[in-house]
């Protein structure tokens, strides 16, 4: 007799990530909670912690959306990350002791996030301020997979920790959030059963290649930097389409390799969805991506890509990984402008919305001096770590 798959057999558990939103709203998820910053440990890591409050200002700021025009994430439970990874997982990220019978501290997410000092934190505070955000950026991946379904589109402007998988973190990657919405997919949606991921971060996705390394049921093209982390043989095997980048690689030659390999998957494949694992450390100057692509190659990138797909009347999901300069909040902000000038992200509905009539609450609406701040600091000439409209400040190698 046939064996059972597991993975059509799972009992489903009752969640509130996959949560039903207003015709007047973008699907574009976004929550203050994302922003990490904490006793300026932080800025010990390359990483810009509160990048994504600012992609989220800039896009305010230029009309396209406001609070009530957006869908807040809201953060993913125990049960939730169940759906992929193994308690044991779960409980290393609570306690790790550092002498015997004492089970307080943080080396496993010290380890994770690459930032030693986290270790001699109480794990108390490193839930609260690390791992908490890391939560909610992971519920907005996985509804985001919901709202592609339904509206075409999504972008979960956070999300992307493409090096972690069902048991093992890194590079900045705590929760295995592309490897939890397509299974959330899978489990949830009809009409989902096969999805291709497109991975154009400069780091190798490690993380979803292990997770889905015998599942005919993902296809996975990676497009990588072959000479910086993570170096993993072994999750190599696991990429269907495999394009591997030399150092300083330039506009010309990547945006050609991403326009015809981005064609070949999807008519190989032919996929129900896709994930779009949009990095921008693929930015020249990048300290960890190494790459030469300008400003202007990753918006031609990013266009390339949903053209190809939103042409097939494929549902794109898009997450924002990676990228460690101050410059990348304006990219990708940038980004999703040229996407909805080029008509690839419409929604008529929330454009044409009337503004409410109550006042938004003080806690999700940014002040005059947080903008001002946050337009000071964006500019290139500047190396100062700019405030989140929400109050976060700036903490992975996506």
């Amino acid at each position: 007799m046939e064996e059972e798959n597991p993975e059509t057999t799972r009992e489903l558990h009752e969640t509130s990530l996959y949560q039903e939103i207003r015709p007047t709203q973008w699907p574009i998820i976004y929550s203050p909670e994302y922003n990490i910053g904490f006793l300026g440990l932080e800025k010990l890591h390359p990483f810009d912690a509160g990048k994504w409050g600012k992609v989220y200002g800039f896009l305010k700021d230029a009309g396209m959306i406001r609070d009530d025009t957006t869908v807040r994430a809201t953060e993913a439970t125990e049960r939730d990350l169940l759906v992929v990874h193994t308690k044991g997982y779960l409980n290393n990220l609570k306690l790790s002791s550092i002498i015997e019978g004492v089970d307080e501290w943080s080396i496993n997410v010290a380890q994770i996030t690459e930032v030693p000092p986290v270790a001699l934190l109480p794990n108390f505070i490193v839930q609260r301020k690390v791992l908490r955000p890391f939560r909610y950026h992971t519920g907005g991946t996985i509804l985001a997979g919901k709202l592609a379904q339904e509206r075409g589109w999504a972008i979960n402007i956070g999300g992307g920790f493409h090096h972690c998988s069902a048991d093992r973190g890194g590079g900045f990657c705590a929760y295995a959030d592309i490897t939890l919405s397509i299974h959330f997919m899978f489990d949830r949606l009809q009409g989902i059963s096969k999805v291709l991921i497109i991975d154009l971060d400069a780091h190798q996705g490690n993380g979803h290649e292990r997770d889905f390394m015998d599942d005919k049921r993902v296809y996975i093209m990676d497009v990588y930097n072959r000479g910086i982390y993570p170096h993993d043989g072994y999750a190599k095997r696991a990429i269907n389409k495999k394009v591997e980048l030399q150092h300083f690689t330039d506009d010309k030659v990547y945006l050609a390799l991403v326009d015809r390999h981005t064609t070949e998957a999807l008519d190989e494949f032919q996929p129900d969805a896709v994930v779009y694992n949009a990095g921008t450390d693929i930015l020249e100057g990048d300290p960890l991506g190494n790459l030469s692509i300008t400003a202007q190659g990753i918006i031609e990138r990013d266009r390339l890509v949903f053209s190809h797909v939103r042409s097939r009347n494929i549902p794109i999901m898009m997450v924002t990984s990676g990228g460690y300069q101050r410059s990348t909040a304006r990219i990708i902000a940038d980004s999703v402008l040229n996407l909805k000038k080029q008509g690839l992200i419409p929604c008529e509905e929330a454009e044409n919305a009337p503004k409410p009539r109550i006042a938004i609450p003080r806690s999700q609406s940014e002040g005059f001096l947080a903008r001002f701040k946050r337009t000071c600091q964006s500019q290139p000439e500047t190396n100062q770590n700019a405030a989140s409209p929400e109050g976060g400040s700036s903490l992975t190698d996506t």
